[in-house]
């Protein structure tokens, strides 16, 4: 998958330039895909591994996938200078993985290699990929270390949560390398609009954001559910990260990979839905409800495949509805200020249009702000790009033309921001 497309051009006009630097974790390997998913995506990288790093990933590797000699130390090619020039010519740099000795050193502006020289004279951008074990993640060092970097606005990303080194299990696992490389992408074209790219506008605050479709079982095989395919909600999901926020994603039925410095919650029904926003938006200073909750559920559901009948006839099945999420988060709000964001899917019919129909929804759910969506003929479902009206409760209104889900992601986001600092 490349997105040559979507690359932001360096502002002398080039390529942009990526710096990826490559710390001695054993998730090094991992890095080897996201160098290709760079490359071949129109960047130009640099990569720069510690010499731990060597260890694990040779020099070969990193120079055959980025086509460029690979430098580790300061005292190589010196009338270039490299520790100041590599830096100061970046428009990003990622670190992947990065581990807890590279989070130290650099939260402390040491500078005793090349990557740490970079990462002290870069004014670009800087992503921070951390892998290690649980317990050197948790340790109140490096959580003391990782807070520093981010109030610096170092977007470092919170580790997944999977199978680490030998048998151990836990938080500290890199994210997906794709996942990463979009989160680069992403981070890089706010930085092309010209912004203050330390600026992160969501830093500090902890988002809640549903995706995807529930399902309400109605046998051991079959189910009542709806088309949803969750991407919106991780486009969401996946911009809040880059814009510096604490993310929990609550997902129903999606099979999408996990959004890269994420909290991911899986669910199926409705009720579990319901249960994961309310617990997480305890603590949210926003909960935008992107998933699409099924309305309605069985009323019993049967422990066995519900069966033919010989006349042709089908069985009734007694529906309840179910619990309105969004019209709750948006009543109980545990904390002031909290901003509650609704989506509307909407076709329209004899009772309105598309937006009179939206219009009654967001006074009627007492959410801030609603995305309408025109759904007629199944559109926007599945597809990886969208077009919506943001309509606000204090009456503005925002046209997005189609693009990208990301695109129409950043301007919710921009959204809520705005409605923070009011």
């Amino acid at each position: 998958m490349t997105h040559t497309d979507d690359v932001a051009a360096s502002p002398d006009g080039g390529r942009p330039r990526v710096v990826l630097g490559v710390t001695g974790g054993i998730a090094a390997y991992k890095a080897c895909e996201l160098l290709r998913l760079l490359t071949e995506s129109g960047h130009d990288v640099t990569v720069v591994p510690t010499e731990s790093a060597l260890h694990f990933v040779g020099e070969a590797t990193w120079a055959a996938l980025s086509g460029k000699p690979v430098r580790t130390s300061v005292w190589e090619d010196v009338h270039e200078v490299p520790h100041v020039r590599i830096g100061q010519s970046a428009d990003l740099v990622v670190v992947a993985p990065a581990t807890a000795d590279l989070v130290a050193r650099a939260a402390h502006g040491m500078a005793d290699d090349l990557l740490t020289s970079t990462l002290l004279t870069a004014r670009c951008p800087v992503v921070v990929a951390p892998a290690m074990h649980t317990e050197m993640w948790e340790h109140p060092a490096t959580v003391a270390n990782v807070a520093t970097l981010r109030e610096r606005g170092v977007h470092v990303l919170e580790p997944a949560e999977g199978r680490l080194t030998g048998a151990d299990s836990g938080k500290g696992r890199l994210p997906e390398p794709g996942e990463i490389f979009e989160l680069c992408v992403d981070v890089l074209a706010r930085a092309a609009t010209g912004g203050d790219h330390t600026s992160l506008d969501l830093a500090g605050r902890h988002v809640v954001v549903s995706a995807g479709g529930t399902r309400e079982p109605l046998d051991p095989v079959r189910f009542l559910g709806n088309r949803s395919s969750g991407r919106q909600g991780y486009a969401l999901a996946r911009t809040a990260a880059a814009r510096g926020a604490e993310v929990t994603l609550v997902s129903a039925n999606v099979e999408l990979p996990d959004p890269a410095g994420v909290k991911v919650v899986r669910v199926e029904t409705t009720g579990q839905l319901r249960d994961a926003v309310v617990g997480a938006a305890a603590s949210a200073d926003a909960v935008v409800m992107a998933a699409a909750p099924a309305d309605f559920r069985p009323v019993s559901v049967s422990e066995a495949k519900i069966k033919k009948v010989g006349d042709g006839s089908a069985p009734p099945i007694e529906l309840a509805q179910n619990p309105d999420i969004l019209a709750e988060v948006a009543r109980d709000r545990v904390r002031p200020g909290m901003v509650v964001v609704g989506f509307a899917a909407e076709t329209g019919d004899d009772s309105g249009s598309v937006l009179e129909l939206a219009e009654a929804k967001l006074a009627r759910k007492g959410c801030d702000l609603l995305v309408v969506n025109d759904v007629s003929g199944g559109a926007v479902f599945g597809s990886a790009d969208n077009q919506a009206v943001v309509l606000a409760a204090d009456g503005e209104r925002v046209e997005v033309p189609h693009g990208t889900k990301t695109a129409l992601a950043h301007v919710v986001w921009d959204q809520v921001a705005r409605r923070f600092g009011a």
